[in-house]
């Protein structure tokens, strides 16, 4: 399991099959992904720490321990975690799950294109 870095926090690959990826991701406390969506995927969250709000499709969402969110295809969505942090579990489910399926609307980061 390599971590990879990313601006908000990081990012791990637990496993990968035919159609799945399952992720961790930890997002540092008052950092935020960026504004997305994914063409070619649907992605399923489950809080498994800390505390946060998660957008999805322009609907604001309480995040705790155990909620569990369905990002489906094509939903404009971002997590943004408090001052503790959260730990995500991401499923993603589709025909391509590759960090190429991604774009971006919104980004503290500067990751937003033109």
């Amino acid at each position: 399991m390599a971590r990879t870095d990313r601006p908000w926090g990081w990012f791990e690959t637990l496993a990968s099959g035919e159609g799945y990826l399952v992720k961790r991701l930890a997002i540092n406390p008052h950092q935020r992904l960026s504004l997305q969506l994914h063409r070619h995927r649907l992605e399923h969250w489950y809080v498994l720490q800390g505390s946060g709000t998660v957008s999805i499709n322009g609907e604001q969402l309480a995040a705790q321990p155990g909620d569990s969110f369905e990002v489906p295809c094509a939903g404009l969505h971002r997590a943004e975690a408090q001052a503790e942090g959260l730990l995500i579990l991401e499923v993603q489910r589709g025909e391509l799950l590759s960090e190429d399926d991604i774009e971006r609307f919104a980004d503290d980061y500067g990751r937003c294109p033109g």
